[in-house]
């Protein structure tokens, strides 16, 4: 499983988060753990006995200095529990120590971080995925009380030709699961736990309710630590994510939550929350500084969250055991200019168009093939009409026009606006459906 970290705004665009591979956690205290005494197997020297609640309080603080620092250090923490009793003739006298004091644990404020944790981390799990020669492991998002989790395809494709799944609970209780269904166009699945019950299905909330600025908490296990709850903003909506393409060549693009919040591989599946705990993105793929496809990048800000609204109905779909459908226009788009195409989506095979490149002057999705008996063909869209808009969304370019498409259903009425010859059109037409195709 390979994670490609490619940029959404050019010809590398960014794809899904690279599943973590399997194996066991490293040995020894973590890295900046003070790890106890310090090497040589000095000891340090004997506390002295506490005089009353300020010497207790200074002698917990030599006692913390000499753990921290080893022997070294103990000698400087006896000398200030000397000096706080005031016995101490050197240069610094008067000088004040740190205060150990008592801070209550109140119940978290609605709305905060610390309570939005407490209230989804029940319903995040860990996805342990072995292949025939790979394993990775991944997040998912609790559904039903039953075993329904939510996640991406790229983090379970490995065991979807007789691999084995294993779900995590954050309570630590593990099952085996398998693959209700799966979608790489959406990059979605959905995966049973076997023989569980009692479980915290996620509220799922609604993604299009999202404002750009808007504090967002994503749950992970990022590199397998799981659990992981980082936060950010909503840096930006409807980005189009171009992670790479279906064994059909149908391009897998989404209209991406952007946001800030610490996402790193190994948090593809999990949740991206508001602040009211409500599950509005499923985490998928980040943009990282390192160089070339397949590199282990970690996060700088860069996460993109597929829009939980537009695929809800996939994902009832692939619960009932149904092939997942999706609309489409029935033509094939490039960037103005380039060569380069992409289904917008689901193009067939027959009775293609083809067309000159046409002004990279205009911003838009480009036609340049055009599917017999479409929907786009049926309305009068021709080869060589730069796309524009769909309803109120503003298409820049290829990949804008197939994300935008992705987030309706089958059947939806839309207006496409298009330049041709310099002039603009508008036309309406329901879309399509590729369930014929399967």
């Amino acid at each position: 499983m390979t994670e490609h970290d490619r940029d959404p705004q050019d010809a590398q665009d960014t794809a899904p988060l690279h599943a973590y591979p399997a194996g066991p956690p490293p040995s020894g205290p973590p890295a900046g753990h003070g790890g106890g005494a310090a090497s040589g197997g000095a000891t340090p020297p004997p506390t002295p006995p506490a005089r009353g609640r300020k010497g207790f309080a200074a002698a917990v603080l030599a006692g913390a200095l000499v753990v921290g620092g080893g022997a070294g250090v103990g000698g400087a923490a006896l000398w200030s529990a000397y000096d706080d009793e005031g016995g101490s003739s050197s240069p610094g006298a008067g000088r004040t120590t740190s205060q150990v004091v008592s801070t209550s644990d109140d119940p978290a404020p609605e709305g905060s971080v610390e309570q939005v944790a407490a209230e989804v981390l029940p319903s995040v799990v860990q996805i342990e995925v072995t292949g025939t020669e790979e394993a990775g492991s991944g997040s998912g998002i609790v559904l039903s009380s039953d075993g329904l989790v939510l996640t991406n395809n790229h983090v379970i494709e490995l065991a979807a030709d007789g691999g084995e799944i294993t779900v995590a609970f954050s309570d630590g209780t593990r099952a085996d699961a398998e693959i209700l269904g799966r979608d790489p166009l959406t990059d979605t699945a959905v995966v049973r736990a076997e023989g569980v019950e009692g479980l915290t299905p996620a509220t799922i909330g609604d993604s299009e309710a999202l404002d750009v600025g808007e504090q967002v908490v994503a749950i992970g296990s990022p590199f397998g630590l799981e659990s992981t709850v980082t936060s950010g903003i909503v840096s930006a909506l409807d980005r189009p994510v171009n992670v790479g393409q279906d064994d059909e060549n149908n391009s897998t693009t989404y209209p991406a939550i952007q946001t800030d919040a610490a996402i790193n591989p190994g948090n593809s599946g999990g949740p991206l929350v508001n602040m009211a705990g409500e599950v509005v993105g499923i985490n998928s793929s980040i943009r990282t500084a390192s160089s070339g496809l397949g590199s282990e990048g970690g996060s700088i800000g860069l996460g993109f969250a597929i829009p939980v609204a537009p695929v809800l109905p996939i994902v009832d779909q692939m619960t009932e055991g149904e092939t997942p459908t999706h609309a489409r226009l029935g033509i094939t788009v490039s960037d103005p200019g380039a060569r380069t195409t992409t289904d917008a989506p689901g193009l067939p095979d027959e009775d293609l168009q083809e067309s000159p490149a046409a002004s990279p002057d205009v911003l838009g999705a480009e036609v340049v093939e055009i599917g017999d008996g479409s929907t786009a063909g049926g309305a009068g869209i021709e080869v060589g009409d730069v796309i524009t808009a769909v309803d109120d969304t503003s298409i820049t370019s290829a990949d804008s026009l197939v994300a935008t498409i992705r987030s309706y259903r089958p059947g939806d009425q839309v207006s496409v606006t298009f330049v041709r010859d310099g002039e603009e059109q508008t036309v309406d037409l329901e879309l399509d459906s590729d369930a014929a195709d399967g």
